[in-house]
């Protein structure tokens, strides 16, 4: 099996891009460690769990079902977080995520966090902000394949 730190993978996150080297450690505390060999699922689509993923080492397919077939959408690299929208809001999850390899994934969990904002609350700030900066880029990558996906079909705006 692979060997994790939490606190070195999750200080070289996107989660965990503006954290002291103390809040990175007290919010690593917090959060648990999943090991996957390939083919092995993390979540399913429309799965009701509100858990925060952090892909730690490995590669994991954001996996759609399209009609009677699953089709990757994305592959996620080591630092980039998953599930910030269930996370938050609670919503079933629009995705699956599958291991193309063996991986290693940090986990947090809404009921974990919250505990923070009594005691941490700056840390608990810094968080929610890079849970907003992930979806914001998550957003924008989107906007931008599916503009060049018009321009290709269109064939506008390049030469294709």
């Amino acid at each position: 099996m692979l060997d994790v730190d939490k606190y070195q993978s999750l200080g070289n996150s996107a989660l965990g891009v503006e954290l002291t080297p103390e809040e990175c450690q007290v919010l690593a505390a917090r959060m648990g460690v999943i090991q996957l060999q390939v083919g092995e699922t993390l979540v399913e689509e429309n799965e009701g769990r509100r858990t925060l993923f952090v892909l730690a080492q490995g590669r994991l397919c954001v996996c759609k079902r399209v009609g009677e077939r699953e089709e990757t959408v994305y592959q996620m690299r080591p630092g980039e977080c998953a599930g910030t929208r269930a996370f938050i809001d609670g919503t079933p999850r629009r995705a699956a995520l599958r291991a193309e390899e063996p991986v290693v994934v940090l986990t947090l969990e809404p009921e974990d966090f919250d505990e923070l904002v009594e005691t941490h609350p700056r840390l608990v700030f810094k968080v929610m902000r890079a849970i907003f900066r992930i979806t914001h880029s998550n957003l924008m990558r989107m906007n931008l394949e599916s503009a060049e996906m018009r321009n290709y079909l269109l064939k506008t705006g390049g030469r294709y």
